[in-house]
């Protein structure tokens, strides 16, 4: 096509000429890179993931389990056991249907959506340096349950983070072509790891009763009511639920991607909801005095529980060492998620430095650079944590406040698209006039995709959606208790604050010369057309 010649001859990221060989064996294009090239994209990654490698990968970056043991404690303090219980419904809920709506916009178009890219891409980038900084206090968790005397200090964290950055960017770089095989290995270690905790914690530990486990609320917070008491400890929750969206930005390494993109986040949620509130339920019914765990000396509180339940320091350990080794494959896959929201946005030029960082490894089809400066960026973050720990963990309430932002944006239009009829059933297209949807600012020919909730009910799943994610981001930026001091203050909204100035003034003076949305570089085909 005279016009796709023309297209390419002015790429000026050189996309075109590290494209991946699109191919079959017979000399004909595959559905998944006719889907990429009908959005308006040229492929260049390589499709390695399949529906069992994706779901694993979207099971580790959610990592439920292990993530409501890591964040008890916020729950524990603001609603209690009972707080933590019905809080983790809540969010369970809101999340499945966030991640319902968002995954028919997946299923609509194979990239991932670039709506409110600025927030989406800081929240990525603080979650790495956020996780892997909380995998190394884990680590000084351990060692001071092994030997009681070690007295953890800043800079310590510091660099087990980078012990763990270091593991991520090696296995995203120099392993990155066996990623997909990693990630299935990784999804039987997850599940594995599961009973290898909640089975002696349940067997070994004294239980409670179901009153003080459904019936308990805490309000250690001073706030003035309660019911502000559960909202304001939703945080918690909420973050080990966070990340759901990675199989968004792997789309374009994924096999048959309209399909498996939905289906791997809306099954994942259900497993890591499944396992999440099992360990939830166990825990607090091996929790003994609330009170007591919730002024433990540990960093997490969990890690007291473990310690009275196997009154044992071999045993505790090594529970502990199982939560770090789920760990790390979180933190893998979150770097290979953030590198690629990053490659997609400065593939569409709107990042400092988008000519590099939009680059692809020629031999792996892996964008290196956006690997790399992910990694750099993450180091840079966590050099906070020495000077500030409060600061840092505000670099964490980033991941939070940003990611849930960006859904919102995207659940909101969703709703009125599809409140307002502007999205066609297949069946209403006319297949000699089909090209042309779905393509990046085509708002007036918006076709649904194979994943869709009809009538009445995606409306409502949508709507709840929306409420879900307004009530968790306005109570992100509160603090944990009524009373505040400067080392227990939330800066979270100074925080949010700052990147969205730096965005506006990047835009203003530098980005609104490169970018002016997502870029179409190639001109999409019926598919009668497709190329021989």
């Amino acid at each position: 096509m005279a016009e796709l010649s023309e297209l390419q001859s002015k790429d000026p990221i050189g996309l075109h000429e590290v494209g991946s060989d699109t191919r079959t064996s017979h000399g004909r294009e595959d559905s998944d890179s006719f889907a990429l090239r009908q959005a308006g994209k040229t492929p260049v990654l390589r499709r390695n993931f399949s529906l069992l490698s994706m779901f694993g990968f979207s099971c580790l970056v959610l990592g439920t389990w292990q993530g409501s043991l890591i964040t008890f404690g916020i729950g524990l303090q603001n609603g209690g056991p009972a707080g933590l219980v019905y809080s983790f419904l809540f969010t369970w809920a809101g999340t499945l249907a966030t991640f319902t709506s968002l995954a028919e916009l997946a299923s609509m178009q194979v990239l991932r959506p670039s709506i409110a890219c600025w927030l989406t891409v800081a929240g990525w980038q603080a979650s790495i340096a956020s996780s892997a900084y909380l995998e190394g206090v884990l680590i000084q968790n351990l060692i001071q349950v092994v030997s009681p005397t070690y007295s953890p200090k800043l800079w310590h964290g510091t660099l087990l983070c980078y012990a763990v950055l270091l593991v991520c960017i090696v296995i995203n770089t120099l392993a990155g072509t066996k990623l997909p095989r990693i990630e299935v290995v990784l999804l039987v270690v997850y599940i594995l790891s599961f009973f290898g905790i909640i089975v002696p914690l349940v067997y070994l530990a004294p239980h409670g009763n179901a009153h003080d486990v459904f019936a308990t609320f805490l309000n250690l917070g001073g706030w003035g009511t309660q019911t502000l008491s559960f909202f304001v400890g939703l945080s918690g929750n909420a973050f080990a639920f966070l990340g759901a969206d990675c199989v968004y930005h792997m789309s374009e390494e994924i096999k048959n991607a309209t399909a498996v993109v939905p289906r791997s986040i809306v099954f994942g949620l259900i497993m890591n909801g499944s396992i999440g509130f099992g360990i939830i339920i166990a825990t607090l019914f091996c929790i003994g005095d609330p009170n007591a765990i919730a002024n433990t000396s540990y960093q997490y509180p969990f890690i007291a529980i473990f310690v009275q339940a196997t009154k044992s320091t071999g045993g505790s350990a090594v529970m502990v060492a199982l939560i770090i080794l789920v760990g790390l494959g979180l933190d893998i896959g979150i770097m290979a998620a953030a590198s690629r929201m990053l490659w997609s946005f400065a593939r569409d030029k709107g990042v400092p430095g988008w000519r590099h960082i939009s680059k692809v490894d020629g031999r792996t089809k892996i964008p290196i650079t956006s690997v790399l400066t992910t990694t750099i960026l993450c180091v840079l973050l966590a050099l906070i944590s020495i000077g500030s720990k409060v600061a840092f963990n505000d670099v964490v309430s980033l991941t939070l406040a940003a990611l849930y932002a960006s859904y919102f944006i995207a659940c909101a239009l969703l709703l009125w698209r599809r409140t307002t009829g502007s999205i066609k059933s297949p069946d209403e297209v006319d297949p000699t006039d089909a090209d042309g949807y779905n393509l990046p600012g085509s708002a007036g020919k918006l076709i649904w995709g194979p994943w869709r909730v009809h009538g009445l009910l995606g409306v409502l799943i949508n709507s709840f959606a929306c409420i879900y994610l307004l009530i968790v981001w306005v109570f992100v930026f509160w603090p944990p208790t009524k009373q505040v001091t400067p080392a227990s203050m939330n800066y979270t909204s100074l925080v949010m604050g700052a990147v969205a100035i730096f965005s506006a003034v990047y835009y203003a003076f530098w980005g609104r010369r490169t970018y002016h949305g997502p870029i179409v570089d190639t001109v999409p085909e019926k598919e009668g057309e497709r190329r021989p």
